[in-house]
């Protein structure tokens, strides 16, 4: 008798125990379904909501409807909205459209009023004379009047010169005038010259002069001493003059010197003279001149 009271003890004491993770359980169970009936969830189940959880649930419900109805989603019902949600959604709906229309997007022109579709033909009037002048899009010179064809005609011209002296974009040597092409070809020189100069791609050396040839000479070859200096692959140790080439080498042995008294960085012994290597050894320093 005694061991079967002990045992219900426990058990209750067991029990006691475990009732607030279940209640802590339970009730993360249901804040978590009463979110997914806010958010319109299939795993919402409306039967555990309280009375106040389930007005909660419908006043966001109604709230999701609306945000639907304004953004033009599928899940819109038009029934289940105020007369002044209604209202607002017309008028939202109704500011779409001639936005639209006046952008050039799809749209419906028979909800325009008339000083709408007036507004509409303006703004595509210009959009199309736009197009023309800046020669992008859809241009229809038909629609043009002739101040316009004849503004949209120099931009062209303008922009064609534009091109072809930066050498960008598509350029139409045939619809420039002779000064216009005097102009590109100088451009063209002054950016074979640069491009020479300063080691870039697309470079014509036959097509500089005698001093422009001496400048882009200059610039190679402080470059190709820029790149020994810095170890890179592209150096030619062939271009280097004799006192480069002297500078190189006694700043490299000097380098390795240092490495191997260090022990720091690549050393190669086999460079050193018979005196370093014996400094070295002996922890003295030589003098470098």
């Amino acid at each position: 008798m005694k061991v079967s009271l002990r045992k219900c003890f426990w058990v209750q004491v067991a029990c006691l125990s475990l009732w607030p993770i279940l209640l802590c359980a339970q009730s993360s169970d249901l804040a978590q379904n009463l979110a997914d009936c806010k958010n319109g969830r299939e795993a919402c189940d409306r039967s555990k909501l309280s009375s106040s959880e389930s007005d909660a649930v419908a006043i966001a419900r109604h709230g999701r409807n609306v945000s639907n109805c304004r953004n033009g989603y599928d899940f819109c019902d038009h029934s289940k909205l105020s007369e002044p949600e209604a209202m607002a959604l017309a008028l939202a709906d109704h500011q779409r459209n001639v936005s639209n229309c006046n952008d050039g997007r799809s749209c419906d022109r028979s909800k325009l009023t008339q000083s709408e579709a007036r507004e509409m033909a303006v703004a595509e009037h210009q959009r199309n004379f736009a197009n023309c002048k800046d020669g992008v899009g859809d241009c229809d010179r038909s629609k043009l009047s002739p101040s316009e064809a004849g503004a949209a005609d120099t931009a062209k011209r303008q922009l064609n010169l534009s091109d072809c002296k930066n050498g960008a974009g598509l350029c139409d040597h045939s619809g420039l005038t002779p000064s216009e092409t005097r102009e590109v070809t100088a451009a063209e020189h002054h950016r074979n010259a640069q491009n020479c100069e300063n080691g870039w791609d697309e470079c014509d050396h036959s097509n500089l002069t005698a001093l422009e040839a001496g400048q882009t000479a200059v610039a190679e070859h402080q470059r190709n001493l820029a790149a020994c200096r810095d170890g890179q692959e592209t150096c030619d140790y062939s271009e280097l003059t004799p006192p480069e080439a002297k500078m190189l080498a006694d700043a490299e042995h000097k380098r390795n010197y240092t490495a191997c008294l260090k022990g720091y960085g690549y050393c190669d012994p086999s460079r050193l003279t018979p005196s370093e290597a014996k400094g070295i050894q002996t922890g003295h320093k030589p003098v470098f001149r």
